[in-house]
C-alpha cells in the first residue's frame, strides 16, 4: 500500500513536471516567433536608415550593403536644406493641422460620446447606429461635393479644409471608443457630482476627461498618425507650395529628385520619429485604452 502510494506520488510529481516543461518550451517557441516577426516588421525600418546614411553609390551597390562603411550624419542637414525645398515651411504646416485636428477630435468626440453614454433623449440608440453606420460610408463618395462646397465658400488652398470637420463630432470610431469607456465609470460619481451642484459640462470636464485617458490617449494616436501622415486630404485641397505638408514636400522631393534616395530616406526617417516617439511613451496607455474600451458593454 505504502510503496503504491509513492508511485503514484512520482508519477504525479513526473507528470507534473512534464507539464511544466511542457508550458515552458510552449512559451519559448512563442517568444522565438514573436522575435522573428519583430525582426521582420523592422527590415523596413533599418533599410530605412541604413540607406539614409549612405553615399550616393553606396545607395545602388548590388548586394545591397546592409550598413554603410562610413555613417554619412551630413544627409540629414544636406537633406533638410535641399535647395528649393521648404522642409522647415512644411513641417510647421503639418504640425498646425495636426495640433489642430487634434484639439477638435478630442474635444467633440468625447462631448459626443458622453452624450450617448449619459444623457437620455428621444432615439439615442437610433443615432448612435445612425453614427457608426457613417463608417461604412468611404471617403471618396463625399469627395466631390465636399470640394465643391469648399470651393463655393473660398476654403481652396487654405488650411480650413483640413482642419475644420474635426471640430464637428470628431469622427464615429473615436466616439464608440470613448462611450464605450465611459459606460464603465459609476454612476454614483455622476449622481454625487450633480448634488454638489455641477452641470453637465463641468462633470465632462473634471470626472468623465481625467478618468478616462487611456481611451482619449488611444485616440489621440490615431488622430495624430492619420493626420500627420496624411497625403490624401492635403493633394485635393492644398495647391501652393507654401502651403504644403511634409507628405505633401516629400512627393515633390520624389518627384524632382529620383536619384537623391539617401536624402529622401533621411526626410522619411525624420518624418517618422514623432510616430515612434508617440507610440514609446504612450503605449501603455494605448493598449489599456483598446483594451477597457473593447472590454465595456
Amino acid at each position: 500500500m505504502t510503496r503504491s502510494l509513492k508511485s503514484t506520488r512520482q508519477v504525479g510529481s513526473g507528470q507534473i513536471s512534464l507539464g511544466v516543461g511542457r508550458k515552458e518550451l510552449r512559451a519559448g517557441f512563442l517568444y522565438l516567433l514573436l522575435i522573428v516577426i519583430a525582426l521582420i516588421s523592422l527590415v523596413p525600418l533599418w533599410w530605412m536608415v541604413s540607406t539614409s546614411l549612405k553615399t550616393k553609390p553606396e545607395v545602388y551597390i548590388f548586394p545591397p550593403l546592409l550598413w554603410p562603411k562610413v555613417a554619412q550624419w551630413h544627409n540629414y542637414l544636406d537633406a533638410w536644406y535641399y535647395p528649393n525645398m521648404k522642409f522647415t515651411r512644411w513641417t510647421l504646416n503639418t504640425l498646425f493641422i495636426t495640433v489642430t485636428v487634434l484639439a477638435g477630435v478630442l474635444t467633440t468626440s468625447s462631448l459626443c460620446a458622453y452624450g450617448f453614454a449619459r444623457i437620455r433623449f428621444p432615439g439615442r440608440n437610433f443615432w448612435f447606429i445612425l453614427t457608426l453606420s457613417s463608417v461604412m460610408l468611404p471617403p471618396q463618395v463625399t469627395l466631390i461635393p465636399l470640394y465643391i462646397l469648399f470651393y463655393r465658400i473660398g476654403w481652396l488652398d487654405t488650411f480650413l479644409p483640413l482642419t475644420v470637420p474635426a471640430w464637428f463630432g470628431g469622427g464615429a470610431i473615436n466616439i464608440f471608443l470613448i462611450r464605450q469607456f465611459f459606460l464603465g465609470i459609476p454612476i454614483e460619481l455622476e449622481d454625487a457630482a450633480r448634488i454638489d451642484g455641477a452641470n453637465r459640462l463641468q462633470i465632462w470636464w473634471y470626472i468623465f476627461l481625467p478618468l478616462s485617458l487611456p481611451a482619449l490617449t488611444t485616440v489621440a494616436i490615431f488622430t495624430f498618425q492619420r493626420t500627420w501622415d496624411d497625403f490624401y486630404g492635403p493633394l485635393i485641397y492644398l495647391s501652393s507650395a507654401d502651403n504644403y505638408t511634409l507628405a505633401l514636400g516629400m512627393n515633390l522631393f520624389r518627384g524632382n529628385y529620383t536619384e537623391e534616395t539617401h536624402y529622401m530616406m533621411a526626410i522619411a526617417f525624420l518624418m517618422t520619429i514623432p510616430m515612434i516617439l508617440l507610440f514609446f511613451f504612450a503605449q501603455r496607455y494605448y493598449i489599456r485604452g483598446v483594451v477597457l474600451s473593447g472590454m465595456k458593454g
